[in-house]
């Protein structure tokens, strides 16, 4: 293991207020720190604003501020938002700071001193909105930016450059002997394929005529600093880099930068030629995730869909929010957020599985030995099928955290939840109390609770409050923390602790509720007149022709078939026939309810790779959410699943 953890986000633009790919990146940073400082790691946590450049200096004239004033007021948004979700950031760097800026003018003049940086005639075009130049070769359209779509604004004028073409080769083969070092491995080969192509020097200035909200060029102070070349060295600003070097050498290299799949050529591009061209290591890991869409659309302030985290908060609660941005990404690629996707799985997860597991004993435990922990008895086959059950989340979990697969963890744990209530089911200790065998019950009722202590402790990175909520609900003291591994060693739990009743900790969300108030409102696309001819008679449609029972292709085009994976699966309670399935279609992670317990078993189906009608009106099934149908085929009691080679990924389209 390594001796310290130092995590950092991208720092935000302060020219608007933050939306859920600000508040994902960096909770997703805050449960990365918190398992790391749980395993007993030195932890470093870094987040921060970036406050130059012309897209803040042009929001501070929309609002009629100064600049600073426009970053001192939106900073703010940032900060709250962060204490809201409980983010526990050892530092906040805002690049308005002198302990910043003095850095990025040091890094500057020594760069300048040994010649890597010129002054040169500049004809290009730029793109405001993501502050960055390009030639006419890399326009689309004429004039359009390649990377946001967006016009672009032809200059001619004198500027300074970065001597960064000159690093291309190593970069190229640094980036191919470090296999770790861009993550997921496909980022890495998407900066490869950029490397292709010749790498020129970077602009790294502008002149005060246009631009003057930006850190002044030490060696010419009619200029300003080029926002990312500032931006990006906050990450050694902020650990003492020129200014405490034994600071600095405790965090650094960095051991994870989080970032955007959007800046991944800033990072992975220009970050490492800086940090060449100034002798200094370079980052253990860039890690690129991708974007939340709302349904299948990117977030866009036009189409009235940026979901705002601090609304979702307030509404659900701050723990729910954070569990469903970890679970439902798959770190690397993108995820969709709709609200309905949202409470399904707050429902199924946090109310159905694990709010009823806690419920269940604690009510139990309340009613039959007075509000204090049983003591356990001789286990059985029932209780040690349980407890290894638990005793595999908790690695398995450490594993993801590891492998930047923290859904996968996630998912452990819940099935670790589910086999709780099974066990429940199974050992039925609502028959041992009315028949009086307490000794057994006791036993039944302490492992459940010993397990949802290791779970507690498991899911506090991930939902900090309502864990400890629940660590004192079980008696324990939440503040007396033991490495993660070592709080999973069965038997930590004292018999005589009083409990406490903490009430239902996720409270069951009312769906036709939300339906009538759901949240975000996408504007409705504008209606498309038809153009009708009417010199000639209306022709049959061909489908009035058909058969009956014969379809066109047109009707067929309608059904959407796709691959999916089988992630999870268990029997639907008092359901002989319902399997519950949590399925990948892609980027995508549904819940299906399918008829087949009679001839597959939860274990049998786990890991196929199906085929399902994904474009089916959901339904309600049993009480339970159903989103697609699975296909199979049957003849008289023989049923087989339509299933792909497992080579096939999820999400494929079969017809």
């Amino acid at each position: 293991m390594n001796p310290y953890f130092y995590v950092t986000t991208p720092i935000y633009y302060v020219n608007d207020k933050p939306h859920i790919g600000h508040a994902y990146t960096t909770i997703l940073a805050d449960v990365l720190a918190r398992y790391h400082r749980l395993a007993g790691t030195r932890t470093f946590f870094l987040t921060g604003t970036d406050e130059h450049g012309q897209k803040v200096q042009k929001a501070a004239d929309l609002h009629h501020m100064t600049p600073q004033e426009q970053c001192d007021t939106t900073v703010v948004r940032f900060q709250e938002l962060w204490k809201k979700l409980g983010i526990s950031n050892d530092d906040f760097i805002r690049t308005t700071e002198s302990r910043h800026k003095e850095i990025v003018q040091k890094a500057l003049q020594d760069l300048f001193d040994r010649g890597l940086i010129y002054r040169a005639e500049y004809k290009g075009h730029y793109c405001v909105p993501c502050e960055r130049f390009f030639t006419e070769k890399d326009l689309l359209e004429g004039n359009l930016c390649p990377d946001c779509k967006r016009p672009t604004d032809p200059i001619v004028e004198s500027n300074y450059f970065f001597k960064m073409g000159q690093y291309q080769d190593w970069l190229i083969e640094y980036i191919q002997t470090h296999p770790d070092f861009i993550q997921p491995a496909f980022r890495a080969n998407e900066t490869l394929g950029f490397l292709k192509n010749p790498l020129g020097d970077l602009c790294i200035s502008r002149p005060k005529s246009r631009l003057s909200w930006g850190i002044e060029l030490p060696f010419d102070t009619d200029y300003v600093c080029y926002v990312w070349f500032d931006a990006l060295l906050n990450y050694i600003s902020a650990i003492g880099y020129g200014a405490d070097e034994a600071r600095f050498k405790e965090w650094w290299p960095c051991s994870c930068h989080l970032i955007g799949k959007d800046i991944l050529t800033t990072h992975t591009v220009y970050w490492p030629t800086m940090l060449h061209a100034m002798g200094l290591p370079m980052p253990k890991s860039i890690f690129a995730h991708g974007w939340w869409l709302v349904g299948q659309d990117k977030m866009s302030k036009s189409l009235g869909n940026v979901v705002n985290p601090m609304e979702m908060c307030d509404r659900y609660g701050v723990d729910a929010f954070r569990y469903f941005v970890m679970s439902e990404m798959s770190l690397g690629n993108d995820a969709s957020f709709t609200e309905s996707t949202f409470v399904n799985r707050y429902n199924s997860d946090l109310a159905n599985d694990l709010g009823n597991l806690v419920s269940r004993v604690v009510k139990m435990i309340g009613k039959n030995f007075d509000h204090k922990i049983p003591a356990c008895g001789p286990l059985d086959e029932n209780d040690n099928e349980f407890i290894q059950a638990v005793a595999q989340a908790v690695p398995a979990l450490i594993a993801s955290v590891d492998a930047m697969r923290i859904d996968k963890g996630i998912n452990a744990v819940i099935d670790a939840v589910r086999a709780g209530n099974r066990y429940f089911d199974k050992t039925a200790p609502w028959t041992l109390a009315k028949n009086g065998n307490m000794a057994r019950l006791g036993t039944v009722l302490y492992v459940a609770a010993e397990a949802l202590r290791i779970v507690s402790v498991a899911l506090s990175p991930l939902m900090p409050t309502k864990m400890r909520e629940l660590q004192v609900a079980l008696g324990l003291d939440p503040d007396v923390t033991l490495p993660v591994e070592a709080s999973a060693q069965w038997g930590q739990l004292v018999a005589g602790t009083t409990i406490q009743d903490p009430g239902a900790l996720f409270p069951r969300i009312d769906v036709k509720a939300l339906e009538e108030t759901a949240t975000p409102k996408v504007k409705p696309a504008p209606a498309v007149k038809a153009s009708v001819k009417t010199s000639a008679p209306a022709e049959k449609t061909q489908s009035e022709a058909l058969p009956e029972g014969v379809v066109t292709i047109d009707d067929f085009a309608k059904i959407k078939l796709r691959t999916a994976k089988v992630l999870e699966a268990e029997r639907v309670e008092n359901a002989d026939k319902l399997l519950r399935l949590q399925i990948e279609i892609g980027n995508e992670k549904r819940q299906i309810i399918a008829g087949i317990a009679k001839f597959y078993s939860p274990e049998q189906i786990i890991g196929k790779t199906i085929v399902v009608v994904a474009n089916l009106k959901p339904a309600k099934i049993r009480g339970i959410e159903s989103h697609g149908m699975l296909l199979a085929a049957k003849i008289g009691d023989r049923l087989t699943l339509v299933t792909t080679s497992d080579e096939m990924e999820s999400g494929a389209s079969i017809g």
